[in-house]
Parts: C-alpha cells; structure tokens; sequence
C-alpha cells in the first residue's frame, strides 16, 4: 500500500470510528449489557449451539433431538423459533430476535404477535432473551411476553462499526460493538462469545440469499423463502425493509451490498474469535459460510 493509500486509510478509518462513537452516544449508550448479565447459568459444557432458520435445520432437528444435543451444548435460537415444535423439547437457553419487524409498528403482523404469545405462554425454563437496545418506539418487549417470569431480557447494541480494527475488537471485549451485520445468527454468536463459551456451532445456516432471486414486471426484487419452517414455497415474493412504513422493496444493488456486508460480518466475527481462543464450527451442509471451519452434520 503507498503512503498515499496509508494516509487516506487513516483518515477514513478516524473519521469511520469517530462516527460510531457519537452514533452510539446519540442512539444507545457505553453499558456492556451482555457482560453484566453473564450466561444464564453457569456454563460447564463451554459449548454453545446455535439454531438459525435455513431449511436445512428441518433434517437436523430430529437428529439433535435424538442426540439429546442440549446435554452436550447449551443451546440457543432464534427469530421464529418459539412457533416451532421442537421448541419446548429443546428448551434453549437463549433466545435472540433483531429485525426491525419485532419491535417496529410497520413489521407489526399476526406471526410475530403469536411469537411473542408462545414465548409468554411456553417458556417454563430459565432463558435469555437478547433484544436490540435501539428501540426508537419503546416497543414493551416485557409485555409483549406476558411479563413471563422465566425470562430475562437483556439489550444488546446494534451499531456497526467500522474503523480501526484494533478499536472494534476493543469495542466487542467490553461488550460495546454489534453483530448486527445482517443475520439474527451473527448476533448470536457475539453474544456467545461475550459470555463465555469457547465452541460454537452453526446449525441451520444455510445462508442461501441468493438462490430464487428474481425481478417482477414491476421492477421489484423477489425471491422464494427458504426458512426450515416453511413448507416448500414455490412463489417469489418481493423483499422488503421493514423498518420503512410502508414497507418498501429492496432494489438489487441495496440487497447484493447487504448481501456482500453479511459475509464480511461472518469474517469479522472469524477473526475476533480467534483473538479469544473461540472456535466457531458451521454443522450445516452446503451452507455458503466461507468463513469459519466446517464439520457438517452427517
């Protein structure tokens, strides 16, 4: 790199780390919430597994159960998990939700209302449940889950940062950067490593966002839902914000550039694990995570 090149990098990395800061001052604050609330208990397997939503958790379910993974591995879920019927058999220790659409009145829709119902209703265990700390509408999470006294939620933040590299991994030690780089699953997995464990595993991850995208005669950006709880969608549906009231379409260059910064996100999360003596291992066949070891599950 010329020292042309250098200066310019140093410029913008100043500037880039200068913003999070006063984007953190302005919309969250400098608490470690995820350090302060510790594991749910004390965590003796050091192992953390985590569910995400692609298809392929539909054949890997049966098989954790069988295995009775949850005596091996803590286990934690996400989004729309709680709808499922493997939920209560499972039991996760922690529970993670991120889109806008759960705490934003333009996501607001019967699905999530029956979320949050199943996790007022079912949960009969101590658990975890982390929730962004940016909630621009004071969104009731507790009354959303029936004040449920088995449940504690714990904020985390939500800015992206970009800038020095040495800051940011500073920054997720006490506990004040974010996962947030697109998938509810990265900040799953920040979070396991600000508590604690040393193994993590992947399940479900297929990360297939680009299979099924198609344009309709209206020019808006749609694909086929691919989630292990949808039962075979065969129709392209467009692909909206939801944090947008009305919901508005992705174009293609806003959908490929989010797509672009999930993976850099996974590679971030790569190399910060490895300054903490984590292992993260992706368990999901043919998921397009390039970034961590992969040991399938057979």
């Amino acid at each position: 790199m010329r020292l042309t090149e250098k200066i310019i990098k140093c410029l913008q990395d100043s500037f880039d780390t200068l913003v999070f800061f006063l984007t953190l001052a302005a919309k969250e604050d400098f608490r470690n919430h995820i350090g302060r609330a510790g594991a749910q208990d004390m965590i003796s397997t050091k192992r953390l597994a985590i569910l995400g939503n692609g298809p392929s958790l539909k054949e890997q379910l049966p098989r954790l159960i069988e295995q009775r993974a949850w005596e091996e591995a803590d286990m934690m879920a996400v989004n729309f998990f709680a709808l499922s019927e493997e939920f209560s058999a499972i039991k996760p220790k922690y529970y993670v939700i991120s889109d806008p659409m759960f705490f934003r009145k333009a996501g607001a829709s019967e699905r999530i209302t029956a979320l949050y119902n199943a996790l007022a209703t079912k949960v009969d265990w101590a658990m975890t449940l982390y929730v962004q700390y940016y909630n621009p509408e004071h969104f009731d999470y507790a009354a959303a889950i029936g004040n449920n006294p088995n449940i504690r939620i714990v904020p985390f933040h939500s800015t992206v940062f970009h800038g020095f590299r040495k800051v940011e991994f500073w920054c997720y030690r006490h506990g004040l950067g974010s996962g947030n780089w697109g998938t509810v699953v990265q900040n799953g997995i920040l979070a396991g490593i600000q508590i604690g464990y040393r193994i993590i595993e992947l399940y479900g991850v297929d990360h297939t966002l680009l299979d099924g995208l198609t344009v309709d005669d209206q020019n808006r950006l749609c694909r086929i839902k691919s989630h292990y709880y949808d039962s075979a969608p065969t129709i392209a549906e467009p692909i909206y914000y939801n944090a947008t009231n009305p919901p508005r379409p992705y174009t293609m260059a806003e959908y490929l550039a989010e797509t672009a910064e999930l993976f850099r996100g996974h590679e971030v999360l790569r190399d910060y694990a490895m300054t903490q003596g984590v292992d993260i291992i992706n368990r999901t066949e043919g998921s397009l995570i390039d970034a961590y070891k992969r040991n399938p599950m057979k």
